[in-house]
């Protein structure tokens, strides 16, 4: 493993899973108008006054790259989105430079090996990439994000239980993990932090989880909670503060765009319901009836809009309801969060920091945890637990 957090440059590298996609696309956009001055640091949770002074990488001291398995030039990518209305095409010329940059960064991504080549063969070329990227660059540490398509669950093998078992198995076949997880792999071999930004099986296979701990890397997921979740996960603790009976939750998601083509597949589908209703049954427990049901409708191009409708118990048993709809544009919701989870776990690790990150737990639907500790989901308690976590770790 070369490149570690010791050697520090002053600069942080963010190496997108999904380089070319609407999420990665508008944080490069983002951040070059930020540090441009053109715009301020709106929706970003690091940039809050509770964070400042805590050590964080500058947004103009971040440095892009990542996999894809496209090729359409991030140019091209932000013209789409800001046709889109994702962001101000007044934006396009300014970002132009970094755009071109972060674009000559991104390499094909190859997450099953070709043929009949042992996964790991793939595992290794990726890793390379990372690790050419960090030396390359002169960056201090690389922070590795998933933003690509939602992957469906996958069932447990054996060999997913130990990581020397996983390892045997990645150098004898063709197809072990799925992506996500294979992307996590080559991460942290590559030495790099890691985001799991989307509800794919990712870091969460449990050798992956080893890995991290024999090599001391930190990393955080899943699922980024970017708009009808935010509001459950502020909603849900007023019920149950009040001791208001929640019978049932159920929501309609209607979206357009690629995360819409894939959320079209049932399977795909599958891994974001079950992140969604995590954090409800946490919060008011398994009783709550009701479903989220995930609509593609290609005419609304990068917009997202989300009904939720709530049937609650109050005193003496008295019927009541409650309704609220979300509309927004998902890819400027989620890109300062990526910002944010890069800036924070980057600061982690110079603090020494390994394993599941739960204080970042604010920013996912669906949190990943070390054993036995409490599935919190409440949004202002993760926030104190965030903010918290960081004032200690001011320099």
């Amino acid at each position: 493993m070369t490149g570690t957090a010791g050697q520090e440059s002053g600069r942080v590298g963010v190496w997108f899973v999904g380089a070319r996609g609407s999420v990665a696309t508008t944080a490069v956009v983002g951040a070059a108008a930020i540090g441009l001055g053109m715009v301020g640091p709106t929706g970003m949770v690091s940039e809050l006054p509770e964070f400042a002074g805590a050590g964080l990488v500058p947004v103009s001291r971040l440095v892009f790259g990542g996999h894809d398995v496209v090729d359409t030039p991030l140019t091209k990518r932000a013209e789409q989105l800001a046709d889109g209305g994702v962001f101000s095409p007044a934006l396009l010329d300014p970002a132009a430079r970094a755009l071109g940059t972060a674009d000559q960064e991104v390499r094909a991504g190859s997450a099953r090996a070709s043929g009949d080549e042992p996964q790991a063969t793939a595992a290794a070329a990726l890793a390379r990439d990372m690790v050419s990227f960090r030396e390359r660059n002169r960056l201090g540490q690389v922070v590795v994000v998933n933003v690509s398509s939602t992957e469906p669950p996958v069932p447990i093998r054996r060999e997913y239980h130990d990581i020397a078992a996983l390892e045997e198995a990645l150098a004898g076949s063709p197809d072990v993990l799925p992506p996500s997880s294979l992307y996590a792999y080559a991460a942290l071999t590559a030495g790099c932090a890691y985001v799991d930004f989307t509800p794919s099986p990712g870091i969460r296979i449990p050798a992956l989880r080893q890995l991290a701990h024999q090599l001391s890397l930190p990393y955080a997921g899943s699922d980024g909670k970017t708009g009808e979740t935010l509001v459950r996960a502020a909603l849900g603790p007023m019920f149950a503060h009040r001791a208001l009976r929640v019978r049932s939750w159920s929501g309609t998601n209607l979206l357009g765009g690629g995360d819409g083509a894939t959320l079209a597949d049932p399977e795909a589908a599958a891994s974001k319901n079950a992140s969604k209703r995590s954090g409800l049954t946490a919060m008011l427990g398994d009783q709550v009836e009701g479903r989220t049901h995930i609509d593609h409708v290609p005419s609304m191009g990068e917009r997202k809009t989300a009904w939720d409708h709530i049937a609650f118990e109050g005193f003496l048993g008295t019927p009541m309801t409650m309704q609220f709809t979300w509309q927004g544009v998902d890819s400027a919701l989620a890109a300062p969060l990526v910002l944010d989870l890069a800036r924070f776990l980057a600061r982690a690790r110079q603090l020494g920091a390994s394993g599941p990150q739960e204080q970042l737990a604010f920013f996912f639907k669906d949190p990943i945890r070390a054993e036995n500790s409490s599935d919190e989901h409440r949004l202002v308690a993760q926030f104190e637990t965030l903010r918290a976590w960081y004032q200690g770790g001011r320099p």
